[in-house]
């Protein structure tokens, strides 16, 4: 079996698969030709270091939280154009953009955690569990892409472009109050209770995703008898 990254099958089942595909093939149908996937890249890193920015000016000027959602959606229009209209325009690089849009994404996660780690909006205690969870799932999916040549996008429903609108709704909830109560007991920071939630999803779909893939691979790799 081949085990080249660049022969992987892509698999996206978020619950808005559907219309942003058709959104981004109407998007790439009309990029100008002088742009191309290189640039859209760029866009994605720059935003998602920009929103982690904004993220930190936030704890002194709150409408920075805008911002944030500005930059997340320029984000989506990086990271999600670059590889359609790569497709689209059959000038494919598939390890050079596996490999270096995973890069960008390690990095701009950080950047955009770090930036809410310093905005007061969350303890950054629960910020690192978060990004130690995030690591954690995208080892897994980097691994289980190399050995089975699956790239999968999403679990539970949820991608990469349901996690930003998430984010964007609960950016936007903070300009109107950062703390909310649970049961009558609080009250807690908003983004507090989010991330303990985002951790336990993300534990949770690494700790399918392992299961499910050691299963398959068994299967497909059965023990050998052994004969004296």
């Amino acid at each position: 079996m081949n085990t080249d990254a660049a022969a992987h099958v892509r698999e996206y089942g978020g619950l808005l698969a559907g219309p942003e595909k058709k959104a981004l093939l109407w998007l790439a149908y009309r990029t100008p030709r002088w742009i191309n996937s290189d640039h859209l890249t760029l866009l994605g890193l720059v935003s998602m270091l920009l929103a982690g920015l904004s993220f930190w000016v936030a704890n002194r000027y709150r409408y920075a939280l805008i911002l944030v959602v500005v930059f997340l959606a320029l984000n989506w229009l990086g990271d999600s154009l670059d590889g359609t209209l790569a497709r689209y325009r059959k000038c494919q690089r598939p390890r050079y953009g596996y490999y270096v849009d995973h890069v960008i994404d390690l990095i701009g996660t950080a950047a955009l955690l770090g930036g809410l780690a310093l905005s007061g909006y969350a303890h950054p205690l629960i910020v690192l569990a978060l990004l130690t969870a995030f690591a954690f799932v995208e080892a897994e999916v980097f691994l289980a892409t190399h050995v089975q040549q699956v790239f999968r996008l999403s679990c539970f429903k949820v991608g990469p472009t349901e996690l930003r609108i998430l984010l964007a709704i609960g950016a936007l909830c903070l300009l109107r109050n950062p703390w909310v109560l649970l049961a009558g007991k609080g009250p807690f920071l908003l983004f507090d209770v989010g991330g303990v939630v985002a951790v336990i999803g993300l534990v949770s779909a690494f700790v399918y995703s392992s299961v499910r893939n050691t299963r398959d691979l068994y299967r497909a790799e059965p023990i050998a008898r052994e004969f004296s």
